[in-house]
């Protein structure tokens, strides 16, 4: 079974009248559809192309493609719109900018020196 990163859950489950029922791909992540979830996050792009939690789940799945340069455009265009709070599936409120950081932290490749 995939595990799916705790950030791709926590922004998936974003409440937004707007974008109600599965519209943030959230379901497919946690069951492993990347190829159903990024065709709905595309899609509602289309319609909401300025939306973090859309951008955040779709670079989620960019990542866990394979797709490590999609994967840092969308949280370099998160980071470039205004900072919003998002809720966690616990409750938890926390910042788009804080979860695109924290996901960019994870694909840079970790250097280390030696002597």
């Amino acid at each position: 079974m995939m595990r799916v990163p705790l950030i791709a859950l926590a922004v998936a489950m974003v409440a937004t009248p707007a974008l109600a029922g599965d519209r943030l791909g959230h379901e497919q992540i946690a069951a492993g559809d990347l190829h159903g979830a990024e065709a709905t996050l595309v899609a509602e792009r289309r319609i909401y192309p300025r939306r973090p939690e859309l951008m955040l789940n779709l670079a989620v799945v960019y990542q866990q493609t394979g797709r490590t340069t999609a994967a840092q455009d969308l949280y370099r265009q998160v980071l470039d719109r205004p900072n919003v709070s998002l809720l966690t599936p616990s409750g938890i409120a926390l910042s788009s900018h804080a979860i695109a950081e924290r996901s960019m932290a994870r694909l840079a490749p970790t250097t280390l020196a030696t002597r």
